[in-house]
């Protein structure tokens, strides 16, 4: 995605994970997860460059909790901006980036929420 053209969406990604996922898993999810992603939610409006820099997507690694109902070893939720093109095709869009990471850190039980609301960004520089 374009510097100008990304830097006005950034995609939030939040990883919730089980204790028994390794260190080592969670290495890899943290380097392939902002390309995968960027694959992922990749439309004509925002168009992929592959010239990603740090900040481009934002990825949060939550561990769970005694208490929370989860079973899955890893909930990845991506939180980008709605846009027709990214909405007609979500559910391959999730199946794309799930592939990606069960490629990436092998057999573990995965799932992928892709949420696309109306949404706006700003940050300081």
């Amino acid at each position: 995605m374009s510097r100008n053209n990304y830097r006005g969406v950034v995609p939030i990604v939040d990883v919730a994970h089980q204790l028994r996922v390794t260190e080592d898993q969670l290495r890899i999810l943290a380097t392939m997860l902002p390309h995968a992603v960027s694959l992922a939610v990749e439309c004509p409006e925002e168009p992929y460059d592959g010239d990603l820099r740090p900040g481009d997507v934002i990825v949060r690694f939550l561990p769970c909790s005694p208490f929370d109902s989860a079973d899955l070893d890893l909930l990845i939720e991506v939180r980008s901006k709605w846009f027709a093109s990214r909405a007609e095709d979500r559910n391959q869009r999730c199946e794309q980036l799930r592939d990606a990471v069960c490629e990436a850190v092998g057999p573990l039980s995965i799932g992928v929420y892709l949420s696309l609301p109306v949404a706006g960004w700003a940050q300081t520089d």
